[in-house]
């Protein structure tokens, strides 16, 4: 029974210290289209957390945004999907501090290209 206990409140812990990154985040997405050709886009975010769940919008700027789907943060691991006009990012990153980064899997028309995002808070 002490060892549930104490299982119970090492979790609770843990969800309470995670790192609220709710605000704005911008940087930069790269990546390589379908015939090769190194790309280079800015990328803005808007998260809004609420415990390990993440929601918000995401985009090339802070005009243009998109819903978060299916986002959620795990210790440092941030994941979420985005489905512009055309095609979807799935995103895998790292939270450092005020820092964010890792990869992208962009999904259109049956392809799926490979790409990097790199993005610090907006202060």
């Amino acid at each position: 029974m002490k060892i549930r206990a104490c299982v119970c409140i090492l979790l609770v812990a843990m969800t309470l210290s995670a790192a609220d990154i709710s605000g704005k985040w911008s940087g930069t997405f790269s990546g390589t289209n379908a015939t090769g050709e190194s790309r280079q886009a800015t990328a803005f975010v808007v998260f809004k957390q609420n415990g390990t769940e993440l929601t918000g919008t995401a985009g090339p700027d802070e005009a243009q945004q998109f819903p978060i789907t299916k986002g959620k943060i795990e210790g440092n691991r941030i994941t979420f999907e985005v489905q512009s006009d055309g095609p979807l990012y799935k995103l895998d990153l790292m939270l450092d501090g005020d820092h964010i980064k890792g990869d992208a899997t962009v999904v259109e028309e049956g392809q799926s290209l490979k790409g990097k995002v790199d993005m610090t808070r907006v202060k």
